[in-house]
């Protein structure tokens, strides 16, 4: 569609509706939206990359931890049975 069109449409329109009851419900329409997405549990982008930063940082303590928990497992013997102990009948 042509620019110049959809601009003298707009140059047109615009008035029109500053000045109708279209004004009002698009007010009421974005405070309802506004509403809305304030109950909803969500974060900003910013938010998110800094969590998703923090959460990138811990994993390689994470791991190093995970392997020296199995490399100090691996050195514990396995537990000896008691050869006194009767199994029962």
């Amino acid at each position: 569609m042509n620019k110049t069109l959809l601009d003298n449409l707009q140059a047109t329109l615009g008035p029109l509706i500053e000045n109708s009851p279209l004004k009002d419900m698009e007010q009421n329409v974005r405070a309802l939206l506004t509403q809305a997405v304030a109950k909803l549990d969500v974060v900003t982008t910013e938010d998110f990359e800094v969590q998703k930063l923090a959460i990138a940082q811990m994993r390689a303590p994470i791991a190093a931890l995970e392997k020296r928990v199995a490399e100090l497992e691996a050195k514990i013997p396995p537990p000896q049975q008691d050869s006194s102990i009767e199994p029962s009948p």
